[in-house]
């Protein structure tokens, strides 16, 4: 494997974290609409901004609600489990073939 083929399996690793990450985050927002914590929490703000605009996006294309549970969280951890698998693999059959 060349040098750029190494490369781009650490790329493949960051993005696979970054994922992984990114799910417990949208888990942690499912989580908050169940407990209700303190909305002037900053971190409890920071999880609010970086899930509320994909999941506002995806209500606005979806109707997510089905009596009083919304899907949207769930729609949206099925997405990022999806460029996981397809990216992450994309990524590492491109790098054997380097």
């Amino acid at each position: 494997m060349s040098a750029f083929g190494v490369s781009i399996v650490w790329l493949a690793k960051i993005l696979n974290l970054a994922l992984t990450v990114y799910f417990w985050v949208i888990f942690a927002r499912a989580l908050f609409s169940w407990i209700r914590p303190n909305p002037y929490n900053p971190i409890v703000r920071t999880v609010y901004r970086l899930v509320d605009p994909l999941t506002n996006r995806i209500r606005r294309m979806l109707p997510t609600r089905f009596g009083m549970i919304d899907i949207a969280p769930f729609l949206l951890m099925l997405i990022i489990v999806f460029l996981q698998e397809a990216v992450t693999r994309l990524l590492l059959h491109l790098a054997l073939r380097l």
